[in-house]
């Protein structure tokens, strides 16, 4: 194992820093609003009608208490490439490897997954096959990814920008007749508990849809990976974890609000958009196109980010010998192309897959995936405690950007996870993700025994590691 300084080094000098702070800041933003909001929020509403309010405020909570754990590491180690290396320096190699390639499968899987439902949404307009249409947009995005880390900002930048322009635009046009503007019943809020009352499913209800809002509220931390291509890393990531929370507010819950105040919650039909129903509802013309061209923008932002964050995750993996040495080589644009052609491929195997096996191979290798970011995230949980508690050993200075009420709200995001995990594994409708995100658990640890325990050794020294990492502050 090579030490951190000299992989920090050969890094940086092999990636750009072309990225520009309105890039990372859209970016961020981009991170947190995907299909999972626009499409996945009428699996959570029918689960627990309007009272779903409470689910998508405590995720969000929960989202927040790990971002802010995830940048006191990122800011106190700014020239570590992925956060998936904090769990390296807090735990040792066999965490840097497994969450590492765990991270790269989390993504590999979804670039096919957005392809596919791109394809899907293009197909109203353009009568071809889905293969032809999905492996149309997998080489465009391939070609953005192999400009330069640049491109891809610039193309997440005014994805992003649509996407936020279309949220905000939603909630004040909706908003507006709820609040009884262009209604002819005057406010409609009534709607709020006309159909069986705010909870009509209960109270477990409103705690077990947390199982089914999280999903959509991941992708924040891929800003800490972007981050590093960028002038100030440390300060994009510290603006990150203390925005984060409004924007959950005001993109997730505000559009909730207004949806199952406006319309009735037994109407929404799980899979199909709610957003598309509201606007329906309130007659806004063209409403089923706007927001079809509203979700092709999320999902081909999801797919953009997809191969940027699988490439570079790789990237790294290889510069710490988790992972062939070839893939380290950048082109004259400072990308990791080999790192870049092989999610490619690795997409288009997996688009293939799903049109040739969509209830059985394809199936398992997304359930596979499934539960692998809520396993990432307790292990984030667990470093930063970790981290910390080391630092004070050593009587290192206080972090640059602290966790709040250490460590009893660190506490609570760990204990948090683990009941999304106990949650899963209990709820029928999940139960096939978890175990099967097991087995690819299972993989990756394996893997980690056979290819790399034997040259690494006991798998120790985690303090020295981590005394490396937090050293490079200054």
């Amino acid at each position: 194992m090579q030490h951190s300084d000299s992989n920090a080094s050969s890094e940086s000098a092999s990636l750009s820093q072309s990225l520009r702070p309105r890039h990372v800041a859209m970016i961020t933003i981009g991170g947190i609003i995907g299909a999972g909001l626009f499409v996945g929020s009428s699996v959570a509403i029918t689960a627990a009608g309007p009272a779903i309010l409470f689910s998508y405020v405590l995720t969000g909570l929960l989202v927040l208490l790990i971002m802010r754990m995830l940048g006191e590491m990122a800011v106190d180690m700014p020239k570590v490439r992925s956060f998936t290396e904090f769990t390296r320096a807090a735990l040792g190699n066999w965490a840097g490897f497994s969450i590492g390639w765990l991270y790269w499968y989390f993504w590999v899987i979804v670039i096919p997954v957005e392809a596919i439902a791109g394809a899907g949404i293009i197909q109203r307009w353009l009568p071809l096959p889905m293969w032809q249409i999905g492996t149309v947009l997998m080489v465009l995005m391939t070609g953005v990814n192999l400009m330069s880390a640049r491109a891809y900002g610039e193309f997440e930048f005014w994805f992003s920008s649509i996407k936020v322009a279309a949220i905000l635009m939603f909630i004040v046009v909706v908003g507006a007749h709820a609040f009884g503007f262009r209604s002819a019943t005057g406010p409609t809020f009534a709607t709020l508990v006309d159909h069986g009352g705010f909870a009509p499913k209960g109270g477990f209800a409103v705690l077990a849809a947390v199982t089914t809002v999280i999903w959509s509220m991941m992708g924040a931390e891929v800003v800490t990976i972007a981050a590093a291509e960028s002038p100030e890393p440390a300060r994009a990531v510290a603006r990150m974890t203390s925005t984060i929370i409004s924007r959950i507010l005001i993109f997730y819950v505000c559009s909730i609000f207004v949806i199952v105040s406006t319309v009735p919650w037994t109407r929404v039909v799980a899979g199909e958009s709610p957003f598309t129903l509201a606007l329906d509802g309130i007659h806004f013309p063209y409403a089923s196109e706007f927001m079809a061209a509203v979700i092709l923008t999320a999902v081909l932002s999801c797919l953009n980010s997809s191969f940027y964050v699988a490439s570079r995750v790789l990237f790294v993996l290889a510069s710490r010998g988790d992972a062939p040495h070839w893939l380290v080589k950048t082109n004259a644009r400072h990308v990791p192309a080999r790192a870049v052609l092989l999610a490619s491929a690795v997409g288009l195997a997996g688009v293939a897959t799903a049109i040739l096996s969509p209830s059985v191979v394809f199936a398992f290798l997304v359930n596979a995936s499934g539960a692998v970011i809520a396993v990432i995230y307790l292990t984030i949980g667990i470093s930063q405690v970790r981290t910390r508690r080391m630092r004070e050993r050593a009587g290192g200075p206080p972090p640059t950007l602290p966790m709040w009420w250490f460590p009893w709200l660190s506490y609570v995001a760990i204990a948090g996870m683990a009941m999304v995990l106990v949650a899963m594994a209990l709820t029928p409708s999940h139960r096939a993700e978890f175990w099967a995100s097991a087995i690819s658990i299972a993989v990756a640890l394996l893997a980690y025994r056979i290819f790399r325990y034997g040259r690494d050794g006991a798998p120790a020294a985690t303090e020295p590691a981590a005394a490396q990492l937090q050293g490079q502050r200054s």
